[in-house]
């Protein structure tokens, strides 16, 4: 009996060992059958946010900044066409006698871009974006459109100063161009090919270009900024929202944008603004004189221990270089200590000059320096063919 009670708690014991055992064994499984995981470290919320914001680069202040104040301008030009001129023949006169077909008119409608340069109305555009117009127009960023009135113009630097008249205008800061280095980011804002107010990006590429055919006094800054065409007049901006630069051409074979564009300095832009709001036009110191560069062989010719200078090959009868004694052949090296290295630049610093100024000019005369004074006049302006 005592026997019976011993193996029966035994094997209640067993079993209650066995039911243990199988209760861990699924409780804490070995790692052969665990699920894999994945683990990784993961930033708070906040400073992934934070470290996201700060990686992002944008120029949306600097559009916002500057946006309001660059228009888009349209124009319209009457265009008369005349039929075969049969009036001149008399031989088709004795057949047609005096019905001569009367001349045709068309309109021509055009579009560039333009910039407001201060809250009177006064605003920037080129000069052949408004060349010959008949009508202009303005549409401003906020909707608004507004006739305009031209102040004034410089074909030779292709700048024209317009005039609207309404209230509450923005206008755009000023910059400073010559702080502006190669690779600096820089903002083209304009209306290409018509689309609306338009933002492209890039670098400067090169600064005071010229030699380009595009206008007589060039010093332009250069850009990849997609410009087309549409954005002639526009504004190149820098990160900030300044105005650093009138957009005024490409270079293209396809007439679109191909990474080559250039625009006036805006401290080139400012200073011929002043005077034509001031004066009605440009005043530029005038010499007198036609000049050209020394080659290779002009400079062996006249004995010159370099090509740094322009010679002079004709003077104007009664200018000031004629009244100063400056002779054709003279070779000019500087202006008031200024090394005047080639004829443009000779031509940009006595046209930099106002009317009236005394000119210190150094010149070379067989094989011999001279310093010559000469007051210099007001530059004639040229008659210069339409764009």
């Amino acid at each position: 009996m005592q026997m019976r009670k011993i193996l029966s708690f035994l094997t209640e014991a067993i079993t209650a060992g066995l039911a243990f055992a199988f209760v861990l064994l699924l409780l804490f499984k070995p790692d052969t059958f665990q699920r894999p995981t994945v683990e990784f470290v993961e930033a708070p919320a906040s400073e992934s946010q934070r470290i996201e914001i700060q990686g992002t680069v944008s120029y949306a202040d600097a559009v916002e900044n500057a946006a309001p104040a660059v228009v888009n301008i349209y124009t319209r030009t009457v265009v008369t066409q005349r039929h075969p001129s049969m009036e001149d023949d008399s031989l088709l006169r004795r057949f047609f006698g005096d019905a001569v077909p009367a001349p045709q008119q068309r309109l021509e409608n055009s579009l560039g871009s333009g910039v407001i340069v201060n809250t009177d109305g006064y605003l920037l555009t080129n000069n052949h974006v408004i060349q010959n117009a008949d009508e202009i127009e303005v549409l401003l960023n906020d909707g608004r459109f507004a006739g305009a009135t031209i102040v004034g113009t410089d074909p030779e630097t292709d700048l024209a100063v317009l005039k609207i008249e309404l209230a509450n205008l923005p206008s755009i800061t000023f910059g400073h161009p010559q702080n502006l280095r190669v690779g600096d980011v820089v903002l083209a804002i304009g209306n290409p090919f018509g689309v609306g107010q338009t933002v492209t990006s890039g670098i400067v590429s090169a600064t005071g270009r010229s030699h380009l055919g595009l206008s007589t006094f060039e010093n332009f800054i250069q850009t990849d900024a997609a410009i087309n065409p549409g954005n002639s007049g526009g504004a190149l901006i820098n990160t900030r929202g300044h105005l650093v630069g009138i957009n005024t051409a490409i270079f293209s074979r396809s007439g679109g944008s191909q990474g080559i564009g250039f625009a006036i300095p805006s401290d080139l832009v400012k200073g011929v603004m002043k005077q034509i709001i001031e004066y009605g036009r440009t005043l530029r110191g005038w010499l007198g004189i036609e000049v050209q560069d020394l080659s290779p062989a002009l400079t062996e010719s006249f004995d010159l221990s370099d090509s740094q200078g322009a010679i002079i090959a004709g003077v104007h009868n009664g200018s000031p270089a004629f009244i100063a004694g400056l002779q054709p052949g003279d070779v000019i090296t500087h202006v008031n200590q200024q090394s005047a290295s080639n004829a443009r630049a000779l031509m940009n610093i006595i046209a930099s000059n106002p009317p009236g100024t005394t000119l210190n000019i150094s010149i070379v005369r067989n094989g011999t320096t001279q310093h010559l004074d000469v007051m210099i006049g007001e530059r004639p302006t040229p008659n210069l063919p339409a764009h």
